[in-house]
């Protein structure tokens, strides 16, 4: 049986010297496969004798168990390297510091609401809402702007299509309008009514598009409305918030003359800031006036007992100054390179 000692010896030699699992299966055919040296030797059994073929058949079985024992021991060991090979690979420094999950943050704009809002709610004024698609009346009509105003102009609006009377708000005025006569509606049982003071944050639409204007811009509008509400108040409310707001108690304040359509006197705001980049210089910042008193009765007030005073400013063009950014448009094209100097 000498040679079935050489032929697991040589077999063993075979598997060990295979390089990777092609090279072991082509070894494990030329001893145990179909035509391997080891089944022939078992075909051969046949021709021996009946004492002869036990015995042979038996050294046959130990040969066989050896090689198999031997070729399962060369698979494992290139499991073994193959894996060892992909963990050197694929290597972690686990001594290096850990990549944090980036963090986000409110856009500036967003910021800027939040800021306005807070500051209007410490003096009493509560924040309200309203629908972007709009009705004419509630848009134009409740706020004293007649059917042939050049704002109505498809140039300057975005009307829906086949919608005549049916816009995307210009302003967040129409938001006063409903909250005039929801406000009627809620104490008109009540001799005196409560005072109404709201700010109207939110995002209007106009067909206007270059580095100080956007088609989708923002909007913080407010209401007081009261018996003995005074231009004094306007005055004293706006300087007080704008001084907030921009955290500089030597903010210059002026109100110069202007028109708008639903409010009687109407102003421009312009602040000039005492230092810094814009030092000296007069920036408008808002438009504000009385209620006109068409308003006040469109909205369910006796314009001969209340009177109240609206303004409007914008958010985004209040950003740009408090961030010294020079663009609007920035602000909406969703850089995270420009957005996330503001986290």
């Amino acid at each position: 049986m000498n040679h079935l000692d050489q032929l697991v010896q040589q077999a063993t030699a075979e598997f060990a010297a295979a390089a990777d699992g092609a090279q072991l299966e082509q070894a494990k055919a030329r001893y145990l496969g179909k035509s391997g040296s080891l089944t022939e030797q078992l075909k051969a059994l046949g021709k021996l004798a009946a004492e002869e073929r036990r015995e042979a058949g038996a050294a046959i079985n130990r040969a066989k168990g050896a090689i198999e024992s031997s070729l399962e021991a060369r698979r494992q060991a290139l499991r073994e390297a193959a894996l060892l090979e992909q963990l050197a690979a694929e290597a972690l420094d686990v001594t290096l510091p850990g990549r944090g999950q980036g963090t986000g943050g409110l856009h500036p704009v967003s910021r800027t609401l939040e800021r306005i809002e807070g500051l209007f709610r410490s003096i009493g004024f509560v924040v309200a809402d309203g629908p972007e698609i709009e009705t004419d009346w509630h848009n134009f009509t409740a706020l004293n702007t007649p059917a042939n105003h050049p704002a109505r102009s498809m140039h300057d609006t975005f009307y829906l299509e086949g919608h005549d009377d049916v816009l995307l708000r210009t302003h967040t005025s129409p938001v006063q309008v409903r909250e005039m006569l929801a406000h009627v509606e809620r104490y008109k049982d009540l001799d005196t009514m409560p005072e109404l003071r709201i700010i109207v944050p939110g995002r209007v639409y106009r067909v206007d598009s270059d580095a100080t204007h956007s088609p989708m811009f923002h909007q913080a509008e407010g209401l007081w409305i009261g018996e003995n509400v005074s231009f004094a108040d306007l005055k004293g409310v706006i300087a007080d918030f704008l001084r907030k707001f921009f955290e500089s108690e030597d903010l210059q304040v002026r109100f110069r003359p202007s028109f708008f359509p639903f409010t009687e006197p109407s102003a421009e705001i312009d602040v000039a800031f005492m230092s810094g980049a814009l030092e000296g210089r007069w920036l408008e910042i808002a438009g504000c006036g009385m209620v006109h008193p068409n308003v006040l009765r469109f909205g369910g007030f006796d314009p001969e007992r209340y009177t109240g005073f609206a303004f409007g400013m914008g958010p985004d063009r209040l950003t740009m100054l408090r961030y010294g950014v020079n663009d609007l448009r920035l602000f909406f094209e969703g850089d995270l390179r420009f957005l996330s100097q503001f986290k």
